[in-house]
């Protein structure tokens, strides 16, 4: 049974901030090209990141050029293809990749499938491939049918639903071992992880955070194994801005707080 509860976003201590993007810090478009993230919330990103030492990381699907793209002037530190790409505090990244010869394989079969399926889209990402449906709803059994076989064919891949979209992407890889590798480096090292996202790829991120006792948070309604809840992404601009200007009133002396809600 699900309750509400008001409380204090961030209480006092030292934290570290992860965020998914699409659905997150921007609302979801009908085609990724048309996601933005207004520059008041890049602004207050910045801002909380300069606060906190720069241990605050982007963590989403989309590769890391994209996510440099949206963020730009801004350079955070990333985890793309939910992790399969990292880049540190330092400019360093880490990269999982998947034999040529199985890329090579995948692109011409789900490039030849899709065709089939009116509506759908292929995102080829490298080392992993989203299958859109979005625009065709109807072909999500297919879709689904349809990268389940390749990766039950393949052991070195996995399978990763999301809101409209399957992922076929390394095995092995999730969002919850991207903040795990981030936490145990500077400057994330040592703090308290929070991790803000909205969808099924952020459960694992949700999981590694609540084993370290942080503070989980599902943007929008569904269930979830998050331990806090913000309605939509307006609401996640606002707890930014709200907990920006917390730290700031804190690091001054004084106390000022937003508001949250609890998903008990």
């Amino acid at each position: 049974m699900a309750d509400l509860l008001t409380a204090p976003p961030v209480l006092p201590g030292h934290f570290a901030f992860f965020f998914d993007l699409d659905g997150t810090l921007a609302e979801i478009k009908p085609h990724p090209d048309q996601v933005v993230i207004p520059t008041s919330v890049l602004q207050m990103l910045d801002q909380l990141s300069q606060m906190n030492e720069g241990a605050l990381a982007l963590i989403s699907g989309r590769s890391m050029a994209e996510l440099d793209m949206l963020a730009r002037p801004y350079r955070f530190p990333l985890a793309g293809v939910h992790g399969a790409e990292r880049r540190d505090i330092h400019d360093q990244t880490h990269i999982v990749s998947l034999p040529d010869d199985l890329i090579a394989l995948l692109h011409t079969q789900l490039t030849s499938e899709l065709a089939r399926l009116a509506g759908t889209e292929l995102e080829a990402k490298g080392m992993a491939f989203a299958l859109h449906y979005r625009q065709a709803p109807q072909h999500e059994a297919a879709v689904l049918a349809l990268a389940k076989t390749l990766v039950d064919a393949h052991p070195q891949l996995a399978l990763q639903p999301g809101k409209c979209v399957v992922e076929i992407k390394p095995a092995g890889i999730n969002k919850g071992a991207a903040i795990s590798a981030f936490m145990g480096t500077a400057p994330f090292k040592g703090r308290t992880p929070v991790f803000v996202g909205d969808d099924l790829t952020d459960e694992a991120g949700f999981a590694v955070v609540n084993r370290a006792k942080g503070m989980s948070v599902k943007v929008g309604p569904g269930e979830t194994n998050a331990g806090w809840r913000l309605g939509n992404v307006g609401s996640v601009w606002q707890w930014i801005t709200d907990v920006a200007n917390q730290q700031i009133a804190q690091h001054s002396g004084r106390s000022q707080y937003g508001s949250l809600s609890r998903h008990l």
